[in-house]
Order: C-alpha cells, then sequence, then structure tokens
C-alpha cells in the first residue's frame, strides 16, 4: 500500500515535470509570459496523466494477479 503510493507521487511528479519543460518550451516561442503559462499548464497536465497512468498499471496488475 505505501509502495503504490510513493510510485503514484513519483509517477505524478516525473510527468508533471516533463510537461512543465515541454509547455515552458513551446510557450517560450510566443512570449515569456507564455512561457509560465504554458510550463503551468503542462504540469497540470502532467501530474493528471502520471496519475492515471499509475492507476491503470495497478488495476492491470491486479487484474492478473486475479486471473492466475
Amino acid at each position: 500500500m505505501v509502495s503504490d503510493r510513493i510510485r503514484r507521487a513519483l509517477s505524478r511528479s516525473r510527468h508533471a515535470a516533463l510537461g512543465a519543460s515541454i509547455g515552458a518550451a513551446v510557450g517560450g516561442l510566443l512570449s515569456r509570459n507564455a512561457a509560465s503559462s504554458g510550463a503551468a499548464l503542462g504540469a497540470l497536465a502532467g501530474a493528471f496523466v502520471g496519475e492515471s497512468r499509475v492507476s491503470a498499471r495497478t488495476r492491470v496488475e491486479d487484474a492478473v494477479d486475479t486471473e492466475t
């Protein structure tokens, strides 16, 4: 249970950092203000993806364990 929480937190933070960097790069092409907004939106989207990805992986692992 604790390892699931740690795994979810690490995945969320990893994806949030990646999303923030991509959002800042894309926003930076437009202006300095757009870079900070892009980073914020990218981090939010990345955290959402990181949360969804871990919960989906956990469900698949639980389903595989149940079948065997």
